[in-house]
């Protein structure tokens, strides 16, 4: 059974309040492209342009701001891949760490629990206390390493 679109409105609706925010038309516009999107990673103009194919958009201006409070409160995880271009993720998954395609810019999750382990020894050996990491390799995708032969 699918949720309606009220179903969904009031979903997002508590998803901003539990993250502290006020429920705004925009704010819920852009959660909705987040969370509709088979996309994980997206750039602010990537949302704006899902934005835009609404019948009442928000200006890209809007859309940074938004997803500036978003960063703020918890809701949205910015991520500076490669260069000052930032992609934003929804904050609702376990830690993961990252592929990017150094070409075409395709973002890969991934879990790898040797990594992590191995992390975590590294640490220990230097008595240093691991509170969080990020690791994030750099390489070519499939697609574009064919393309490039």
């Amino acid at each position: 059974m699918t949720a309606t679109s009220e179903e969904k409105t009031e979903g997002l609706t508590d998803d901003l309040h539990k993250a502290g925010l006020k429920t705004t038309l925009p704010r819920l516009k852009v959660l909705a492209v987040m969370e509709a999107s088979a996309t994980r990673h997206m750039s602010a103009e990537d949302v704006y342009r899902e934005v835009l194919k609404d019948s009442d958009p928000v200006g890209l201006a809007t859309v940074y701001r938004v997803l500036a409070q978003f960063v703020e409160a918890g809701l949205v995880v910015r991520h500076q891949f490669e260069g000052d271009k930032s992609v934003f993720e929804l904050n609702d998954a376990a830690h993961h760490d990252h592929m990017v395609c150094m070409k075409c810019g395709l973002v890969i999750e991934f879990v790898n629990r040797e990594i992590e382990s191995l992390q975590q020894k590294v640490a220990e050996s230097h008595e240093f206390d691991l509170q969080d990491h990020s690791l994030t390799l750099y390489g070519l995708c499939s697609n574009c390493s064919e393309s490039s032969r």
